[in-house]
């Protein structure tokens, strides 16, 4: 008997748009790493330095690029397997399906919009004036303030909270604990004390966004926090106020964002960086691991280190700062001689 989620070789070298290599009738019935493959599971080797651990496994198949050595294995050529293997993983792990309809533990204030086809689960807070599109899951313990709008087929996980008028678009995916629209971190200091600045704007997001768990974007003062279409922001990232990111940006873990700065399309953020406010981030523009960018960054620029500088300027400041104790050494040891030869009465190298 075939299990449920079986495919052929060649039935799935179609769906990629590759070619078979071998038996395009070979039953796959996983897929797996190399070290862990079991027979009837489809493997990948993104590199050819990848590809002896794979025809060593016990997969059945393995996902290659164009050039690949021979082996007894079926390959599935396709142009590139990183992103074979990402469309073809959830064919083998298809997401669990939520039921339509409204769990009797959620609470759904009277004026709010709830398309039939979406599913809000148990713990649920839906508030007056708020929309949510077709397909779309609340999966549970969610907060949807007033006048919030969700897409279609946009997914918050466990405990997310929009705060109110959070506009979130289709095929978003928000991870556990996240919270969209809080105030954002305005004070005016005043006769002494911090007066709050109200934050009266909100949080647009777009399209194919995904956000980790226990991420932070605060709500703009005035206007709109935009995170752009397709753009990927990791676990533990603070956006603060009327920060506008563009589309497809990549945010990586622990980066944080001052206020009112601006990124382009295509802008990568390595982990624990922090951006000052007010900048401006170039389209493809990169910012390398726990830098801190006080100064905007051009288009197609990668800075890295504190303050954040040019990559190039940058490793040359690291390795003239790594020959630092060497160069110290040296230095005392010119200023013994210097001192002896001054007890000496006679002249340094070079002197008259």
């Amino acid at each position: 008997m075939i299990p449920p989620l079986s495919f052929t070789a060649g039935h799935l070298a179609q769906f990629l748009g590759g070619d078979v290599v071998g038996d395009a009738q070979v039953r796959l019935t996983g897929f797996a790493s190399a070290e862990r493959a079991r027979a009837g599971d489809l493997t990948f080797a993104e590199k050819e330095s990848y590809f002896e651990a794979a025809a060593k496994s016990a997969a059945s198949a393995i996902l290659v690029g164009a050039a690949s050595a021979p082996t007894a294995k079926v390959l599935i050529r396709v142009a590139n397997p990183r992103v074979a293997a990402a469309k073809v993983i959830p064919l083998f792990f298809p997401q669990e399906a939520d039921t339509p309809g409204i769990d009797p533990r959620a609470v759904v204030a009277p004026s709010a919009r709830v398309d039939a086809t979406a599913h809000v689960g148990p713990g649920c807070v839906v508030g007056a004036g708020a929309a949510i599109g077709a397909r779309s899951v609340l999966t549970g313990g969610n907060h949807v303030g007033r006048d919030c709008e969700i897409g279609e087929d946009t997914r918050l996980l466990p405990n997310v909270v929009l705060y109110a008028r959070t506009k979130v678009g289709h095929r978003v995916t928000i991870h556990a604990g996240t919270v969209i629209g809080s105030d954002g971190y305005g004070y005016v200091f005043d006769e002494g004390r911090h007066l709050k600045i109200p934050q009266v704007g909100n949080v647009v997001i777009g399209d194919d966004v995904e956000i980790g768990a226990n991420a932070a974007i605060d709500r703009a003062a005035l206007g709109s926090t935009v995170i752009g279409q397709g753009t990927k922001i990791d676990n533990l990232v603070h956006v603060a106020h009327n920060v506008v990111m563009g589309r497809h940006c990549l945010v990586m873990g622990q980066v944080g964002f001052a206020g009112s700065t601006e990124l382009g399309d295509y802008v990568v953020i390595a982990s624990q960086s922090g951006i000052a406010g007010h900048l401006k981030l170039g389209r493809q523009s990169v910012v390398g691991a726990k830098s801190g960018v006080m100064r905007d960054v051009p288009e197609k620029e990668t800075v890295l280190g504190i303050p954040a500088a040019p990559d190039k300027q940058a490793k040359r400041q690291w390795v003239a700062i790594q020959r630092l104790p060497d160069m110290i050494v040296r230095m005392r040891e010119l200023e013994k001689k210097v001192a002896e030869l001054s007890a000496k009465g006679l002249p340094a190298a070079g002197g008259t």
